[in-house]
């Protein structure tokens, strides 16, 4: 999440290649929209996610294609959250012959399943796919080899960090995709990345830095329980000590973030749980 955010016009051509369309729905997740990609330089172009279904983003949509005198051939979908995949409706009653593609494809007019490495290709843009759950298990990104660039979806956001489905799975996602290309990274939401690849080690080094605050933490006596047990914390009472900077307004989103960490540490016989309580398993070793 990120509170400060960076202007982003409508519609931006981003590369001679890539025009990037918001999805007209900004919010507290979705930050200034999701990110639309439309891609390529001749008479079809390919296009990465769909927004939430906004008239406002279809109109946009067939204002961009009208100036470029092109049409849209295929349509790749990164992952099954309704503000990427909830404009396809529109998209096939725009373009009926639009061919959808989607991870674990759900029933639905049109559209076909993504197998890993799989490559669509328009003049001027050459796309191969990778998966890489964690923000959801479906979840894709995509290579542009003419720049050398990758579509993050939302493992990576031009501002703020992701929310992630499981923890560990999320982070191995993003190590192997630090590895895939050295250029920019265009995100789900919000701007452009200029370093892709460093942005990405960012994300990973800002989960190693919270997890070793949540096992700081648990190492401490927990003043603020109500019970007479204080090895043991809670998610939301780790979260106002380890978060006591941000708003109260978005401790339960923390919260969730913290007991995803927790989980991973389980899973790794670091923390145990009892009851709603979390306490380090070996408070010595730790």
């Amino acid at each position: 999440m990120a509170t400060d955010l960076v202007p982003l016009p409508e519609i931006s051509r981003l590369s001679p290649r890539c025009i990037r369309i918001l999805g007209g729905n900004p919010g507290k997740f979705a930050l200034q929209g999701t990110n639309t990609y439309l891609l390529g330089t001749g008479a079809q172009r390919l296009l990465i996610d769909t927004g939430e279904g906004k008239p406002s983003w279809i109109a946009a949509i067939k204002k961009t294609l009208e100036e470029e005198h092109a049409t849209i051939s295929s349509a790749i979908i990164t992952h099954w959250h309704h503000d990427h995949l909830g404009g396809i409706g529109q998209l096939l009653e725009t373009w009926p012959g639009t061919k959808i593609y989607k991870s674990q494809k759900r029933e639905g007019p049109g559209q076909l399943d993504i197998v890993d490495g799989q490559k669509f290709e328009v003049e001027g843009a050459t796309l191969t796919t990778y998966h890489t759950p964690g923000h959801t298990v479906d979840h894709m990104v995509l290579i542009l080899s003419e720049e050398d660039a990758m579509f993050t979806g939302d493992n990576v956001l031009g501002q703020g960090t992701a929310v992630f489905e499981d923890l560990g799975t999320y982070l191995d996602s993003l190590s192997n995709m630090k590895h895939l290309f050295k250029g920019r990274a265009y995100p789900g939401h919000g701007p452009v990345i200029d370093d892709g690849p460093g942005k990405i080690a960012e994300y990973i080094q800002h989960r190693q830095q919270r997890e070793e605050q949540v096992i700081q933490t648990l190492r401490e006596e927990n003043t603020g329980s109500e019970t007479e047990d204080k090895i043991s914390w809670t998610p939301m009472e780790l979260v106002r000590v380890i978060y006591r900077d941000i708003r109260e307004s978005l401790y339960p989103a923390a919260a969730n973030g913290v007991l995803q960490i927790l989980q991973k540490l389980q899973k790794e016989g670091k923390v145990v749980l009892h009851g709603d309580r979390w306490r380090l398993s070996d408070r010595s070793a730790l």
